[in-house]
């Protein structure tokens, strides 16, 4: 679910020295779930980001549930390409926070257009709506919205305090990873031939969304 360091499946993530390279420092994650992490640019004050997290209450079973969901800043992605973090920028992204994440996610990159294509996926969300966008490299100022969601559909239980917390999550999925979650089914579809992007609910399902022959499908897995 995060973006920058080539992983051993094909797919990217990014490490603390990612952050730091961009000049950002990540303090503390707050076992309540707040996010304390501060911007080091010179001549600007830091940014506590905790101050960017939505937090509320909603009805669960007719009860009044109280909900933290964090975000960051697309300025948390240094690898991001710039003409992908303009068009975030433009649109007012932040990018939300599974309630288990531990480092920025939600923000992938892959070969997800054709074997070999740079290709980003991110989780932006605008006045309290999530969308997946998915930005090709052959055409990154126009994004593909594969989804869409308010993010308080998107919140579950998680720890014993009753706090709910964000459940969307995104990744890379290689072929090899798709083609192992689809042990079981007879006849076992034959592997895909570049990166597939993996649309999870946290720990509960994922689906796979892979493009092929100019179209976004869903790969089947067992149920």
């Amino acid at each position: 679910m995060v973006a920058g360091q080539e992983s051993k499946n094909g797919c990217s993530e990014m490490d603390e020295t990612d952050l730091h390279r961009l000049g950002l420092r990540c303090v503390l994650w707050l076992a309540a779930g707040l996010v304390g992490c501060s911007a080091l640019a010179p001549a600007q004050a830091p940014v506590n980001l905790a101050d960017l997290n939505e937090s509320g209450h909603i009805g669960v079973a007719g009860r009044s549930t109280p909900y933290v969901i964090r975000h960051l800043p697309v300025g948390s992605f240094p690898q991001l390409p710039e003409v992908v973090q303009d068009v975030l920028n433009r649109r007012g992204c932040m990018i939300p926070q599974t309630y288990e994440a531990h480092r920025p996610e939600n923000v992938v990159h892959g070969s997800l257009e054709s074997k070999g294509s740079s290709d980003w996926a991110v989780l932006c969300s605008v006045k309290g709506t999530a969308s997946l966008l998915v930005f090709f490299g052959s055409n990154p100022g126009q994004p593909i919205e594969l989804a869409s969601a308010p993010e308080t559909e998107r919140l579950q239980s998680h720890d014993p305090s009753g706090v709910l917390g964000f459940n969307w999550g995104i990744d890379c999925a290689s072929p090899e990873q798709v083609y192992e979650a689809q042990a079981g089914m007879n006849p076992r579809p034959p592997a895909i031939g570049h990166d597939a992007l993996a649309d999870s609910v946290v720990e509960h399902s994922t689906v796979y969304h892979f493009y092929a022959k100019g179209a976004w499908i869903l790969l089947n897995t067992p149920n």
